[in-house]
């Protein structure tokens, strides 16, 4: 699959991957902020932003997925960094491909299984009757019954596409990330390890990377390193700043 991309900035290649029910767009400030030293590619991935929809969502499709996108661009061994969901298509890809990339970075989210079968924000956006609306106020009111935070609302209406003849649309392929949600929690999928330079980022007021995820993150990353900043799931849009300078100084180590 060819996935959209945003390219921004000149130097070492960086690819930047998202989490779900995002999308490139995520990354921007994060990429302005790196422009002067390296080139990003940020990609919308499978059934996200205006990447192609496709009933198959898994990692393995996502690995393949990465592994083409850096073929075709003829990216040399670029750092790779995601989030939450970008961040386990980047272990799998890494244990996978070692030799395609020089460097990783893993936010928030650990390599084990995640139990997402009761999962508010996917229930959220299904209850959103995006052909009656009018509003995007609509839609957010809608969602605030499962979703309280308005910060998190306000992210996920970025998925929302006014359509001309009346009402809305989503840009994501939400029925394909509806079947295949439980998939999105899975362990890794490949086996090996990946002994190149690797930073995990958590936030510390979160609980995706508790504390008995390290003893695997070392066994599977044996370089990896640990960083926490002062942030719940979403580091790179809450800490903006701290997270690109974490990340400039730890790239140019």
């Amino acid at each position: 699959m060819e996935l959209h991309y945003r390219e921004r900035g000149e130097g070492k290649p960086l690819l930047l991957l998202h989490g779900i029910f995002g999308s490139a767009d995520n990354w921007l400030t994060f990429s302005r902020s790196l422009s002067d030293q390296y080139r990003s590619y940020s990609v919308d991935l499978r059934n996200h932003g205006q990447s192609p929809h496709d009933p198959v969502f898994d990692y393995p499709a996502m690995v393949e997925d990465v592994k083409l996108f850096i073929e075709k661009h003829g990216l040399e061994n670029p750092a790779i960094i995601g989030h939450s969901m970008g961040g386990k298509v980047a272990m799998n890809f890494a244990v996978a491909y070692p030799d395609l990339l020089s460097r990783l970075v893993v936010v928030d989210i650990a390599p084990r299984f995640y139990d997402l079968s009761d999962y508010p924000i996917l229930d959220g956006l299904k209850a959103i009757p995006v052909t009656e609306i009018n509003t995007r106020q609509e839609a957010d009111e809608a969602l605030a019954t499962y979703v309280p935070e308005a910060d998190v609302r306000q992210f996920l209406l970025k998925n929302l596409q006014r359509v001309p003849e009346g009402g809305f649309r989503w840009k994501l392929n939400l029925a394909a990330i509806d079947e295949n949600i439980e998939k999105v929690g899975h362990d890794l999928a490949f086996e090996g390890k990946f002994e190149k330079p690797t930073l995990f980022v958590k936030g510390g007021r979160s609980n995706y990377v508790r504390d008995k995820d390290v003893p695997r993150i070392r066994e599977i990353f044996p370089q990896a390193e640990i960083e926490t900043l002062d942030a719940g799931h979403w580091v790179p849009a809450e800490k903006p700043e701290e997270f690109a300078t974490l990340l400039r100084k730890w790239l140019a180590s």
